[in-house]
């Protein structure tokens, strides 16, 4: 039986341009400790929606976790500003919390 990394990479291979695909291999890849790998799944997802908070918070923790938090702060305050216009209490306060850090 195929790995989830392995089901949605044949998933993406087939539809580069799905998404939720991407955004659900890059999930894997993460899960599986494959951050590098994940990083440009998750940075196609952040370029094809502007209003899509989740994979600018995974992006910019990724990239906290691979010692680039100059890349990660820009995301994770976009991030911030989407949950706050989108009413997501908790996201917000973690934001806040990870931003405060960096």
């Amino acid at each position: 039986m195929p790995s989830r990394v392995e089901q949605f990479q044949s998933l993406v291979a087939r539809q580069p341009d799905n998404e939720l695909f991407r955004f659900s291999l890059a999930q894997a890849l993460a899960a599986e400790h494959r951050a590098a790998e994940a990083v440009p799944h998750y940075e196609y997802c952040v370029a094809k929606k502007a209003d899509w908070m989740m994979p600018r918070i995974l992006l910019g923790k990724l990239l906290v976790q691979l010692d680039r938090r100059a890349d990660a702060k820009p995301l994770l305050a976009d991030a911030l500003q989407l949950a706050i216009e989108q009413h997501h209490e908790d996201p917000e306060r973690e934001l806040r919390a990870l931003l405060a850090e960096l």
